[in-house]
């Protein structure tokens, strides 16, 4: 496999799977495992028309890699979003981020197929520009092992149905899906620059992440954001063509959730 990480089916146990996250953001509680997760949901009946399998698969297949992997400290910044009330089109766009990191099949046909789509100007993202991708990964090794051709075109129907689960695309039922306007909200970037900020990033580094570029971003639209939240009071910045150095005034990322939250 080289230096590559592996591309997998995960994304078969629920792609966007927006409302059941919120509904499972609302149940966890912090120190929650997945199985006590899983307990808790299926004891509760959170998803009353789901087997308990199902629910298992939706838990440990879709919540805990994208929300969990850190020991839960994004499902609580999460949770505590929910909780104020933050718009659920902020929080869709934040479970948006999360998939792709968890997803790496995900974000990389966003960045490989359908934001050069978009910048193109083209109207249309169909299941076989993602089954293209996905054939283009196998002859590059990006799979553990050949994936049938079955397999092939499941994966793809699945990449175009998170496309449509997240906004990018229209939700209809057509192999070729309308390409709609995309593009972060102020609260989003607030929360991704600051993220990526006490991860431990420089400035430098932080404006050439690749989660920006999942939202469409070159490096100088990335600048460009975060002069933007200079511009709203979250911070100060100095930038040139090669330097960036960010005064960042929330000194951890529960002030940045307080004060994305109280706005």
């Amino acid at each position: 496999m080289g230096k590559f990480k592996p591309y997998t089916t995960q994304l078969q146990a629920g792609l966007g799977m927006i409302q059941e996250t919120f509904d499972l953001l609302r149940l966890w509680q912090p120190g929650d495992t997945p199985k006590q997760l899983c307990d808790k949901a299926i004891g509760i009946g959170v998803f009353s028309r789901a087997t308990a399998r199902r629910v298992r698969n939706i838990v440990l297949e879709m919540f805990a890699p994208r929300f969990l992997a850190d020991g839960g400290k994004s499902a609580a910044y999460l949770k505590r979003l929910i909780e104020s009330n933050t718009a659920a089109d902020d929080l869709t766009q934040l479970f948006f981020l999360y998939t792709t990191r968890a997803q790496l099949i995900f974000a990389e046909f966003l960045t490989d197929v359908y934001w050069p789509r978009y910048s193109a100007g083209a109207t249309c993202l169909g299941r076989a520009d993602a089954e293209a991708f996905i054939r283009r990964a196998l002859d590059n090794g990006r799979m553990h092992k050949r994936w049938a051709e079955s397999t092939v075109k499941r994966v793809a129907s699945y990449l175009v149905g998170c496309c449509a689960d997240f906004g990018l695309v229209s939700d209809s039922g057509r192999s070729d899906r309308a390409i709609r306007r995309f593009s972060i909200r102020p609260k989003v970037a607030l929360y991704l620059a600051h993220d990526l900020h006490f991860s431990g990033l420089t400035d430098f580094a932080l404006t050439r992440h690749s989660d920006w570029r999942v939202f469409g971003f070159e490096v100088h639209e990335v600048v460009n954001q975060i002069k933007g939240l200079a511009h709203d009071g979250h911070l100060i910045v100095q930038a040139t063509s090669d330097l960036v150095h960010v005064a960042w005034k929330y000194r951890s990322m529960e002030e940045c959730i307080d004060a994305i939250a109280q706005r």
